[in-house]
């Protein structure tokens, strides 16, 4: 396969090296500032953790949510039954919102037919797609449910990316770490869906390339196990062998906010934008969801040719801000290009919002310049020598705040709030529905009574009364009756905005007869919405079509004999076994990353010209081990391997 020469780089942004059958149909160059305008459905894609999570994120406004099975989820720890999944699919389906479930690790041959068999169970529960990592499933006996690639499948390679389009998977989720541009080139070269992450936690490495935490504790994170070693604490070790960082979160990333640009993504051709998260609580998803449907339907009610992906709408009772919520400061990452300060170096942990800073000091208590309200219970904190200090607040009397140890406060000190007390109340509290828009008619017809109810997505339902009731002593109190007790929807999913009286006469009820009568309506219409909603079947047929590449080794990760077997079908003549089911070997490569901790440090001679840098080569250090950092300047690329024990 031919490749085309790679773009020039700009601000260090590697250029995209795209395999010829994916280059634009007539060779024109592509146009990096026309967005593409189609009527397109844009989708807010949200964890869930578990049925409660899930059932969450959508009332809160997510258009589709993504869990994991009882097994083979890259998040071991977020497990569901697949009774679970079919009770969030049948809630989901109600919104016209759908649920996508993980099985994206690695297989063992003695998984196989259990994969299978529950592949088989997730079809059955309605499940609307199949996020994937392991080709193996490929070459199993399946259902025509959509299959998603996972970003596990190294979707920042970009012929990897385009084997994948031409493959005949339904949707691609692109790496985090693909720039806009990129993205853009990436669209005009291809044909499914793309998913990008928009908020959440960063992976350090490359997505499926990392295997730190399978060498060094056999705890594999493609096998949904990592010990996340790019939180720990590292020393920096230069060539002659000086430690000139100490102690320090050196690969620790800060967590990813694109709020601000959904419209560019989706003018790029992002069509799902996805919220990270299968591991955070409630309280995150209720304010993150609804944090980023608001500036979606904002992009929606402006752009005319982008609609949303599911129905119906929720008024909740709070404002919605990340930052009070699980954050541990947020970056762009990649989306402008390389850039600075993309790490915390003090901690992995939330760190939360800035609220002031210390004014005074006193024995049990510490005065404040703050931009917010502080409050009994909240948790604050500070960063003194590089390492973050946390305290809780016992409470607060007038312009006092008292604390148990004042110790390392100083005046002056930024203070941030990662534990807001009264917000978390506030979320816990809000029991917002969503709501689908609907109207009520009342028809006479041939000595009955004829109740409609009809939906914004012009879906009706019907109840008939074959007896009329005693006409009205008083008409107008009775029509009045009619429809103030039909227009009440409670904590239905309905919000009833109109009901029309379309009788010449006007009849008596008693008003638990229109309470049963409009709970009949609702039970029968929500059913109907169920019933009517069309799971959309694959219509993709895998194509027989070359490998970019002849050889592949460990980091495709080929653990089961039905992912060889589809490599060898694919073209590929030589493969390397993956690590998990191989013995490691020192000096292992255990992660590839975009991120450049010469860069991060100032020492990049090729962009940022820096002079007099720490000798190399330079290690990563801990309790354990020391760990080589490679440097490919020409694909701006680090790399992390294991090194000989001394």
């Amino acid at each position: 396969m031919r490749y085309k020469t790679s773009a020039k780089k700009k601000n260090g942004e590697i250029g995209l090296l795209l395999p010829k059958e994916c280059e634009v149909a007539n060779n024109d160059p592509v146009d990096l500032d026309s967005p593409l305008k189609n009527m397109t459905e844009i989708e807010l894609l949200a964890p869930a953790k578990n049925l409660e999570s899930g059932m969450a994120a959508i009332n809160y406004g997510a258009d589709a949510v993504y869990i994991g099975a009882s097994r083979f989820g890259a998040r071991a720890a977020a497990s569901n039954s697949v009774a679970d999944i079919e009770l969030l699919v049948q809630f989901a389906h109600k919104y016209r919102a759908k649920v996508f479930v993980t099985l994206n690790t690695i297989l063992y041959n003695n998984e196989l037919e259990e994969a299978e068999k529950l592949i088989h169970q997730i079809y059955n529960a309605g499940a609307d797609a199949l996020i994937i990592q392991d080709m193996g499933i490929l070459k199993m006996n399946i259902p025509p449910i959509p299959l998603h690639a996972s970003t596990q499948t190294n979707n920042y390679a970009t012929d990897r990316i385009c084997f994948h389009d031409q493959l005949g998977f339904d949707r691609i989720v692109l790496a985090r770490e693909l720039s806009l541009r990129e993205i853009k080139k990436i669209r005009a070269a291809t044909s499914t869906e793309l998913e990008y992450f928009v908020h959440g936690a960063l992976c350090v490495s490359l997505s499926g390339q990392c295997y730190f935490s399978e060498v060094t504790t056999g705890r594999s994170a493609n096998r949904g196990m990592c010990t996340q070693a790019c939180r720990h604490p590292y020393n920096l070790v230069d060539g002659n062998g000086k430690r000139i960082i100490l102690n320090s979160h050196l690969l620790s990333l800060k967590d990813l906010n694109l709020s601000s640009n959904l419209s560019e993504l989706i003018c790029a051709g992002v069509t799902s934008l996805k919220i990270e998260g299968r591991l955070k609580d409630i309280n995150y998803i209720k304010n993150v969801v609804s944090y980023y449907r608001r500036k979606l339907d904002d992009i929606l009610n402006s752009e005319r040719e982008y609609v949303k992906a599911s129905s119906g709408n929720t008024e909740i009772s709070f404002d919605p801000d990340p930052e009070r919520s699980f954050n541990r400061h947020s970056t762009h990452y990649f989306l402008s290009g390389r850039s600075k300060d993309l790490i915390n170096t003090y901690s992995p942990k939330s760190i939360g919002k800035k609220i002031g800073t210390v004014e005074k000091v006193g024995s049990d208590y510490i005065t404040m310049k703050a931009t917010e309200t502080v409050n009994n219970g909240d948790g604050l904190c500070f960063i003194h020598k590089n390492e973050l200090i946390g305290f809780r607040i016992d409470k607060v009397v007038g312009n006092k705040v008292f604390i148990s140890n004042t110790s390392n406060l100083l005046q002056g000190m930024v203070l941030y709030r990662n534990h807001d007390h009264e917000f978390i109340k506030m979320l816990e509290a809000d029991k917002s529905v969503r709501k689908v828009a609907a109207t009520i008619s009342v028809t006479e017809k041939d000595n009955s009574l004829h109740f409609e109810l009809s939906d914004e997505d012009h879906l009706s339902s019907g109840y008939t009364m074959t007896e009329l009731p005693e006409q009205a002593k008083n008409p107008e109190s009775a029509d009045r009756n009619l429809v103030s007790q039909l227009s009440k929807s409670g904590n239905s999913m309905f919000n009833i905005t109109d009901v029309k009286n379309n009788c010449q006469a006007s009849y008596f009820f008693r008003m638990s007869e229109l309470n049963e009568i409009r709970r009949i309506l609702f039970e029968k219409h929500e059913a109907a919405r169920i019933a009517a909603f069309a799971r959309k079947d694959t219509g993709q047929q895998l194509k027989t079509i070359d490998f970019p590449q002849k050889e592949v080794d460990f980091s495709a990760n080929i653990s089961n004999e039905k992912a060889a077997q589809f490599y060898r079908e694919h073209g590929v003549e030589k493969q390397e076994k993956a690590l998990e089911v191989s013995s490691a070997k020192e000096k292992q490569l255990l992660m590839t990353t975009r991120y450049c901790l010469k860069y991060e440090l100032g020492y990049c001679e090729r962009f940022q010209e820096a002079q007099n840098t720490p000798p190399e080569p330079l290690f990563l250090e801990d309790q354990n081990r020391k760990y080589l950092l490679q440097f490919d300047c020409k694909q701006c690329l680090m790399r992390i391997r294991l090194e000989d024990k001394s």
